[in-house]
């Protein structure tokens, strides 16, 4: 049956709805359990989903056409104002994204050439080549953040393990070093910045 010349079903929505369930499943491991768990930032994990679904289901439903080169360029230029209208993100949360963009490509795009055990041992390689970075290879990633410090005693040369326990008592962070900066005697006040681990 069709309704203004387009089918009311195809075959290919249980196609399309199964490998929807293999990318789901395989993303939220990468994003949930991988992720989220070393990061605890929830705001990427929002757009990750959200970018990997809506990827899937526009690579899934442009397979199905030729798509000639106004089309390709459109779509270059779509993802090119969205790169440029957004801000920076660190590097590791960029290469997530790319993760999960080409997890789903690969599981929207597959054809008939690839099986279902290809797919799914593609996606736990995947997995398994991110978790094994994430827990034994990656090294530690030595962040700062400048404070603007009261205790104006502290900044001595000789007070600096003071400081540096104040300062870990304040933010709760396993501080590395302390670096100090301008000073303002009127206001007995120091510009410091504090050196910790991501993690930390």
């Amino acid at each position: 049956m069709e309704f203004l010349d387009i089918p009311l079903f195809d075959d290919d929505f249980f196609k399309m709805m199964f490998r929807f369930v293999i990318n789901f499943t395989f993303l939220t491991i990468i994003i949930r359990f991988l992720y989220y768990h070393l990061s605890k930032r929830k705001d990427y994990v929002f757009t990750y989903y959200l970018i990997s679904v809506i990827v899937f289901f526009l690579c899934f439903t442009l397979k199905k056409y030729e798509l000639d080169i106004g089309m390709a360029l459109g779509l270059f230029a779509i993802f090119g104002i969205i790169r440029y209208r957004t801000d920076a993100i660190p590097i590791k949360e960029m290469t997530y994204l790319f993760v999960v963009i080409g997890v789903s490509v690969i599981n929207s795009l597959a054809n008939k050439k690839m099986s279902y055990a290809e797919i799914i041992g593609a996606n736990s390689l995947i997995i398994l080549v991110l978790f094994l970075i994430e827990r034994y290879w990656a090294l530690k990633q030595e962040e700062s953040k400048a404070v603007v410090y009261e205790n104006i005693e502290n900044i001595k040369p000789e007070n600096y393990h003071l400081l540096k326990q104040d300062l870990e008592s304040r933010t709760g962070l396993s501080i590395n070093k302390v670096t100090i900066g301008d000073v303002d005697f009127l206001k007995d006040t120091a510009k410091v910045t504090i050196f910790f681990f991501r993690g930390n």
